[in-house]
């Protein structure tokens, strides 16, 4: 099994939007993130740590992408544009 990135709440987030996921509520350090066709998932919002593997599997696994897919949207954001 190929290991998982570790990424933060920003990077997690950045692809949230992208991929037409919506911040729906925010409390104190929870985001709730809500998809027009029904998908949801909450990410914690602290800046200074990295989302744990096991929640970030929950979270993929929420939103329905593989750990395969998730690398090639980060790679995506990380090409440089032309």
């Amino acid at each position: 099994m190929n290991q998982i990135p570790i990424i933060n709440f920003k990077k997690m987030e950045d692809l949230l939007l992208r991929l037409g996921f919506q911040a729906a509520q925010r409390k104190e350090n929870h985001v709730f993130y809500r998809h027009a066709d029904g998908r949801t998932t909450t990410l914690p919002n602290n800046p200074w740590r990295d989302l744990a593997r096991p929640l970030l599997l929950e979270v993929l696994r929420e939103i329905q992408l593989t750990p395969e897919q998730l690398r090639e949207e980060l790679e995506k954001r990380a090409s440089p544009r032309l």
